[in-house]
């Protein structure tokens, strides 16, 4: 087995969680921390037992014997601190979304590519139980050709200018933060829309702040998504098939339980339980590829993450249309 060293850059509350996690797996090492303030960066080794940390993302790049990066640094910051790490030749998990749209997402894959180093975007429900349950059982066809998808993301955060969720510098908004969460559904699902429409409504420092979506196929399929970081949803999602639905249960992006209804009213439920949040599941295909000799997750390639950034732009220019 493989031990493979992990750094982490940017150190904010989900470097923490994917911390606690990287800890449960036997194959992963928890190697460097960066950040641009070092008393952070100290008191985070500290916390998590980690021996090398840095106030300058250069240092953390030049770290000897660092194996993987994971970027969890605010979205505005992930081309810099991607590339960085790729053109060094160090396999990079990226935070979602991998970057702030799509000439920067292609700036990534390219310098991936140029470098042969391996490169994923940090989407960790295409990786969690329930999400692998759901492509089970649509690949087996028990709903039947898949009619419609419906995702929704919602939570109340105070409104906070200089936060990441709302100061436009940082990537702020609803859409890029939580929305791509139901994108991410309908494009793997349904794949690419033939038609886009949106409308959202802006707050006061000009990001979106509650946005609908609607992605119309031209097979009949529809998506109906919901994004907001205004109040609180039920974060539930549920596919409609021919003959059935299956329903990833609230919160849908790691669901702990996941049901199949069919028309005839046969249901089958499944729950899944497991330690830590769920990030060490993406941090074990990461690992699983590069034993493999891959510069991409077969299960997440990089074609999908570009895609999944077209979307999000065209889904951008929709509400301002």
């Amino acid at each position: 087995m493989t031990l493979y060293h992990w750094g982490i850059l940017g150190l904010g509350r989900i470097a923490h969680k994917f911390a606690s996690d990287l800890s449960l797996l036997p194959n992963a090492v928890l190697y460097a921390a960066g950040s641009r303030d070092m008393a952070r960066a100290a008191s985070f080794a500290q916390q998590h037992r980690i021996p090398h940390y840095f106030d300058r993302y250069e240092a953390f790049a030049a770290c000897e014997g660092l194996d993987i990066a994971y970027i969890a640094t605010p979205h505005s910051g992930h081309i810099d601190a991607a590339l960085l790490c790729l053109e060094r030749g160090i396999p990079v998990l990226c935070e979602k979304p991998l970057a702030l749209n799509r000439q920067e997402a292609q700036r990534m894959a390219d310098a991936a590519r140029a470098n042969q180093t391996f490169l994923m975007e940090a989407i960790w429900t295409r990786f969690m139980p329930a999400t692998l349950q759901l492509m089970a059982w649509l690949e087996q066809g028990l709903i039947g050709e898949v009619k419609a998808v419906k995702a929704d993301f919602g939570f109340h955060s105070p409104y906070d200018p200089a936060s990441r969720l709302f100061n436009p510098d940082l990537g702020g908004g609803a859409l890029l933060d939580i929305g791509i969460y139901p994108v991410f559904l309908a494009l793997l699902v349904l794949g690419v829309p033939d038609k886009i429409q949106a409308a959202t409504s802006f707050g006061p420092s000009g990001v979106d702040e509650d946005t609908g979506i609607i992605f119309s196929y031209d097979s009949g399929a529809m998506a109906h998504l919901h994004a907001n970081i205004r109040y609180q949803t039920p974060v539930e999602a549920v596919i409609y098939g021919e003959l059935g639905q299956i329903y990833l249960h609230s919160r849908w992006h790691h669901a702990p339980r996941i049901s199949l209804k069919l028309n005839q009213g046969q249901i089958t439920e499944q729950s899944f339980e497991y330690p830590g949040s769920g990030y060490q599941f993406e941090a074990t295909e990461v690992m699983r590829c590069l034993d493999k000799g891959l510069t991409e997750s077969p299960l997440l390639p990089m074609s999908f993450s570009l895609t999944l950034m077209d979307l999000l732009d065209q889904v951008r220019g929709a509400m301002s249309s």
